[in-house]
C-alpha cells in the first residue's frame, strides 16, 4: 500500500495511499459504482483541481455521479493527515520506535525490524485516512455503504502481512526452519487450489454424526427435499406440544447440535421438549428446478404435518434460526391465509422479516445483479455453495480470508481443528429459482413486510395474520442481520412479541450455551417503539446466556407434561435411519 523503505534525510513528499493503495481507492469506489463514473462537479471541485488537496500525487478520485467529499471535510482530513504523516517521518528519521497496535504486528519480528515496523505503521496510517475519506462521503446510504465496504476490502488485502516480501515474520520462520514453512505453505497453497477455497480448519478431524451432530435420534420423514430428525427424549416426562426447528436452507443444521456442550437441540430436550429438526437437502442439478414456494409446501408445510402427527399433537412450537426464521414466517402466513393455525409459538432467532437494512449482504444487492442472477439461474440450476461460502468469507474478511493466508501460506502452519469453522466451510447448495425470487422480493423489493403484497403457494402473505406468541432474538454486533433489522419484526407481528437482544454476532450470539455462562444479553419492557435504539435505551443488561431467558419462556407453550415416547417415530412414520440423517452429510461436490 505505501513505501517499504524507511525514510531517508532527503525533504519527503507526503502521500497518503500513494501508489497501488491509490488506485486502489479509485478501484473501491468504482466498484461501489458498478462501473467508472465521472464525479460530478462538486467531487472534481476537491479532488481533479488540485490532485486532492494536501496529499500530494494522490491522484483524483472517483466516485459515483452525485457523490462528493465536502471540501471542508476534505481540508480537514488533509491536516490532520499531514500532522500524523510528518510525526511518523520524523520517527523514521530519528530512528525512533514505532507504535503499532494492530494484532496483524504484533509478533516481534515486526518491532525489531526498523523498515518494517515504519512500513506497517504507514499502512495503518494510510488505511485509517482511507476509510475516513469513505466515510466521508456524502450520497445516498446504499452508495456510502457499497464505497465502504469496497474501501475495507482493499485496505485489508494490502496488509504489509499478507505478503512474503514484506512481512518479516513469516520470512524469519523460512530462516528458522530452513525453508520447511516454505514448503508446507506451498503444499497447503496448492491443496486449497484443488478444493476452490481456503481451509480455515482441519476437515479431517471432523465427522458429521461421529464428534458433531451427536445428539441421538432418528429420521422419521423424508422427501426430496427435507428431512426430519427426531430427538431421543433425555427427561422421563415431556411436554405435550414439541418444538420443530427450522435450519438456515444456505447452512446445515447442525450449528444447532455441534457438540454436546453448546448444542441447542440437546439443551432444548433437556427442557422437557421432544425436539424435531428440519434438515434441508444439499440439492444438486436433478433439484435446480425449485423456487421458493416449494420450500414452503415440501418444506414447511410438510413437516409441520409430520410433526403433528407423529406427536399426535393440535398445535406444535416452531424455531426458526436466519432465513430459516423467514421462509417459516412466510410459510405460517400462507396456512395463516388458508384459515389454518398449527403453531402455538414462534421462535425467530437471528431472522429478516423485514429487509430495509439488510447488513453487509446488502451492498452486492442492486437491479442490475438480481436480474443478471435471474437471466443465469432464474430458469433452473444451481447457486454452488462454495459461492455463498466465499461472499459470507469477504464479509469479515481479515478474520476469515487473509488471516489463513498469512498463517497457512506464509508462515506454513496447518489449519487447527475447530469445529464452528468445520461447519462453516460445510456449505450448501441452493436451486437458482428460490434464490433468485428471494433476492428480488426479500433482498431488493422488501415486500415480505407489506400486507398482502406477495403471493407465496397460491396464499397472499400478511405476517400479521400470523398472531401467535413470538420470541424475537437479535445479536448486538451481527453483521448479517443487523439487530436493528431484527428488532423491527416487533413492528410486524401481531400477538405478544417478546424481544430480547444477546451480545456478540450472528453465529457467536445465537449459540452461547447456559453452561458457558458467556457474554450478556439485554431485556427491556413489552413495549416496543418503532425506534429500536429507544428501546434499548429502557433495557437492562444482564450476565449470561439469553438461551435461559427463551427457556423460560418456551415452558409457558409446552403443554401439559406427560410420559416420554418410548420409541420414536409413529404408525406410518418409521425410524429411516439413525440422526443426523444422509442429507446433512452430503457435501457440496467442490
Amino acid at each position: 500500500m505505501a513505501s517499504s523503505a524507511q525514510p531517508t534525510r532527503r525533504r519527503a513528499s507526503p502521500r497518503f495511499a500513494g501508489g497501488k493503495a491509490a488506485r486502489g481507492r479509485g478501484a473501491a469506489a468504482s466498484a461501489a459504482s458498478g462501473a467508472s463514473a465521472k464525479a460530478d462537479p462538486a467531487a472534481q471541485r476537491t479532488s481533479q483541481d488540485t490532485g486532492s488537496p494536501g496529499f500530494p500525487g494522490l491522484p483524483p478520485l472517483s466516485l459515483p455521479p452525485g457523490a462528493a467529499i465536502a471540501p471542508a471535510r476534505l481540508a480537514e482530513l488533509q491536516a490532520e493527515y499531514l500532522e500524523r504523516w510528518q510525526a511518523l517521518v520524523g520517527s523514521g528519521v530519528r530512528h525512533a520506535g514505532v507504535t503499532l497496535s494492530d494484532r496483524r504486528f504484533a509478533n516481534e519480528a515486526w518491532h525489531d525490524s526498523g523498515p518494517h515496523a515504519w512500513t506497517a505503521a504507514l499502512y495503518l496510517l494510510n488505511a485509517e485516512f482511507l476509510q475516513k475519506m469513505a466515510a466521508s462521503v456524502e450520497s445516498d446510504a446504499r452508495t456510502q455503504e457499497r464505497i465502504r465496504f469496497a474501501t475495507q476490502q482493499w485496505v485489508d488485502m494490502m496488509s504489509p502481512a499478507n505478503f512474503l516480501a514484506t512481512n518479516p515474520e513469516a520470512q524469519r520462520r523460512i530462516i528458522d526452519t530452513r525453508g520447511e514453512s516454505l514448503r508446507v505453505g506451498l503444499e497447503n497453497l496448492f491443496s486449497d487450489l484443488e478444493k476452490g477455497r481456503i481451509s480455515q480448519t482441519d476437515e479431517e478431524a471432523f465427522e458429521v454424526g461421529r464428534n458433531v451432530a451427536t445428539s441421538p435420534g432418528g429420521v422419521v420423514f423424508q422427501n426430496d427435499l427435507i428431512q426430519i430428525v427426531q430427538y431421543t427424549p433425555s427427561t422421563p416426562k415431556v411436554g405435550s406440544r414439541p418444538l420443530l426447528m427450522v435450519p438456515p436452507s444456505i447452512n446445515k443444521f447442525y450449528i444447532m447440535d455441534l457438540q454436546p456442550d453448546n448444542s441447542l437441540v440437546a439443551y432444548a430436550v433437556s427442557r422437557g421438549h421432544t425436539v424435531f429438526m428440519l434438515s434441508w437437502r444439499n440439492v444438486g442439478p436433478e433439484l435446480g428446478h425449485l423456487t421458493w414456494d416449494d420450500y414452503l409446501e415440501q418444506g414447511i408445510f410438510e413437516a409441520i404435518r409430520a410433526v403433528r402427527e407423529i406427536s399426535g399433537a393440535q398445535t406444535i412450537n416452531a424455531l426458526g434460526f436466519c432465513v430459516g426464521g423467514t421462509i417459516l414466517a412466510t410459510a405460517l402466513a400462507a396456512l395463516a391465509a388458508r384459515g389454518e393455525r398449527p403453531v402455538a409459538s414462534l421462535t425467530l432467532m437471528t431472522t429478516l422479516l423485514d429487509f430495509a437494512e439488510p447488513g453487509s449482504l446488502g451492498v452486492f444487492v442492486d437491479e442490475a445483479f438480481v436480474r443478471y442472477r435471474e437471466q443465469t439461474l432464474g430458469g433452473g440450476g444451481i447457486l454452488k455453495g462454495q459461492e455463498l461460502a466465499t461472499t459470507f468469507s469477504f464479509l469479515r474478511p481479515n478474520d476469515l480470508v487473509w488471516n489463513y493466508v498469512v498463517s497457512n501460506y506464509l508462515k506454513g502452519d496447518r489449519p487447527p481443528a475447530f469445529d464452528l469453522l468445520y461447519w462453516n466451510s460445510d456449505s450448501t447448495n441452493l436451486p437458482g429459482p428460490m434464490y433468485a425470487w428471494y433476492l428480488r422480493h426479500m433482498y431488493l423489493q422488501n415486500e415480505l413486510r407489506i400486507p398482502d403484497r406477495l403471493v407465496c403457494a397460491g396464499q397472499p402473505i400478511d405476517l400479521r395474520r400470523i398472531n401467535v406468541p413470538t420470541f424475537v432474538f437479535g445479536a448486538r454486533e451481527d453483521h448479517i442481520v443487523l439487530w436493528r433489522a431484527a428488532y423491527g419484526s416487533t413492528q410486524l407481528l401481531d400477538g405478544p412479541v417478546r424481544f430480547v437482544l444477546g451480545a456478540s454476532g450472528h453465529i457467536a450470539g445465537a449459540i452461547n450455551p447456559v453452561s458457558r455462562n458467556k457474554r450478556s444479553y439485554w431485556v427491556g419492557p413489552d413495549r416496543y417503539p418503532a425506534d429500536p435504539e429507544a428501546w434499548l435505551a429502557q433495557a437492562t443488561e444482564r450476565p449470561g446466556s439469553w438461551w435461559q431467558e427463551w427457556a423460560d419462556w418456551l415452558d409457558g407453550h409446552r403443554g401439559p407434561l406427560r410420559a416420554a415416547p418410548a420409541a420414536l417415530g409413529a404408525r406410518g412414520f418409521r425410524v429411516l435411519e439413525p440422526a443426523p440423517g444422509t442429507y446433512v452429510k452430503t457435501r457440496a461436490p467442490q
